[in-house]
């Protein structure tokens, strides 16, 4: 006898409002019978146990490499590279971004002067960018003083008043207000090859200001009382630079000797002045491009108070497809001009042998369990982001596209192949999140966003918010 369709209908209703009175599921907590439960619950196998004790007395991306892989590399060929000379080494310092914009430059004043060799200082730029970074600081903990000390804004500048990190913007901005100067005028010294300790005594004496100010502001002092003692601790701040990596020079004699041993005239220059004689670059022609998956893209974005100089503009970037990025990157290298861009150094490589690739190391053979996340999710849940800023000097091509991209660092030769990375193109989808373009090589379409009202990101952004604080 069949049972009627009215009848099956009823008793799904029922069952659905019986579930509404259910008990609701008790949550999970750790508790002995748990731990019981899941203790039962593993079973090791053989292979497991061989795996648990190569990990436990071993280097875990030694026993991830990817054999197979590792064999199929075989070289580091490019059928097209940039001529440039020697590799950079930042040392135990967080300033990747401007050694990179440097270097983007060093190689065209070798090619221009026919040099052997030329570097610029990168501690003077460093100098400076600490001072604006503590203006900046100053500036921002008088206009937010009669906020809570909880406050999301506050908290971010008090967390890290003046690290190594940086953006492009920041290269562009300190050499338009500062210039360049030749390493051998103001070299290295050890806090600026090792900064952590200089940085963090310096970002003490900031705190100890923001508490002078913000106790000024809730008595009533006025702006310009306020301004005056930001120049005083202004003074002391630069003081301590001038302690930790000499001063600064207004002007400087610079002669130089050529590939064939000529030796050059003197000339005297301000840093400004140097700038524009001998490296006489726009870096205005220049523009940022990011992939930001999850954002809208053919999209202008603006990230908010993320900028080292107080009285310049926020950074702001034309979201693109990858695919468009690494054209426009592709473009630029075949014209032998350098390009400067950010990514994610941290995963998927073998800095031993200078190979960036998803293929180089392989966890979830090591694990057996499968560890993937798109690149939005990636962002979004703070598992990526751009932590490292190089220069692309070569790209291999076959049929016409990228196979690997030959990147220069700025870690010194041990690193990677005698201070290179060869990148393959499946790691630059993944991991590069942006590159510095010159004008003319873009497409009208892609100047035009450049022309839109752009969207406002905060400063605590997924993105931004560790961009500057990179490698």
């Amino acid at each position: 006898m069949g049972i009627s369709k009215n009848f099956i209908a009823f008793i799904l209703m029922l069952t659905a409002c019986t579930s509404l009175f259910a008990e609701p599921q008790k949550k999970v907590n750790l508790t002995q019978g748990v731990i019981k439960e899941i203790r039962k619950s593993i079973y090791l196998s053989s292979s497991d146990r061989a795996m648990m004790n190569a990990l436990t007395n071993n280097k875990l991306t030694e026993l991830a490499l990817n054999r197979d892989f590792l064999t199929k590399h075989k070289n580091t060929l490019f059928n097209h590279k940039i001529k440039t000379k020697g590799i950079t080494n930042q040392e135990h310092s967080g300033r990747c971004w401007l050694f990179a914009g440097l270097n983007m430059l060093r190689a065209k004043v070798i090619e221009e002067y026919k040099l052997k060799d030329f570097e610029f200082s990168q501690s003077y730029l460093m100098f400076w960018d600490k001072m604006e970074k503590s203006n900046f600081f100053l500036e921002s903990i008088i206009e937010t003083a009669d906020r809570d000390l909880n406050d999301r804004e506050v908290v971010l500048f008090l967390k890290n008043p003046i690290g190594d990190g940086g953006l492009w913007s920041y290269v562009v901005n300190l050499i338009d207000k500062y210039g360049v100067v030749p390493k051998e005028i103001m070299p290295e010294s050890y806090n600026s090859s090792n900064s952590w300790l200089m940085n963090s005594l310096i970002a003490r004496k900031l705190r100890k200001d923001a508490t002078i100010l913000r106790d000024m502001k809730k008595n009533g002092e006025n702006e310009s009382e306020l301004e005056a003692k930001k120049l005083d601790m202004l003074k002391v701040i630069y003081k301590m630079l001038v302690l930790n990596l000499g001063e600064p020079p207004e002007a400087f004699e610079w002669r130089y000797e050529d590939r064939e041993e000529n030796v050059s005239e003197a000339k005297t220059y301000t840093p400004k002045e140097f700038y524009k004689k001998v490296v006489s670059e726009d870096l205005n022609h220049y523009v940022a491009l990011m992939n930001y998956s999850g954002q809208e893209y053919d999209t202008l974005l603006q990230f908010d108070q993320s900028r080292n100089i107080y009285e310049r503009n926020d950074p702001q970037y034309a979201n693109l497809q990858i695919e468009k990025m690494k054209e426009l990157a592709f473009k630029s290298i075949l014209d032998d001009e350098p390009v400067w861009f950010a990514c994610d150094i941290i995963k998927d490589g073998d800095p031993k042998r200078g190979i960036l690739s998803p293929e180089i190391i392989d966890y979830s053979s090591v694990y057996g369990v499968k560890i993937e996340l798109n690149k939005e999710e990636r962002i979004r849940y703070r598992d990526s982001y751009a932590n490292h800023a190089m220069v692309f000097t070569g790209v291999d091509v076959k049929g016409g596209k990228p196979i690997k991209w030959l990147v220069e660092d700025s870690h010194g030769s041990e690193r990677g192949h005698s201070g290179h990375w060869s990148m393959y193109n499946d790691w630059f989808d993944k991991y590069v999140y942006v590159v510095i373009i010159n004008r003319e090589y873009l497409s009208p379409r892609v100047k035009d966003i450049f022309k839109q009202k752009p969207k406002h990101l905060p400063p605590w952004d997924p993105m931004i918010a560790i961009l500057k604080k990179n490698k």
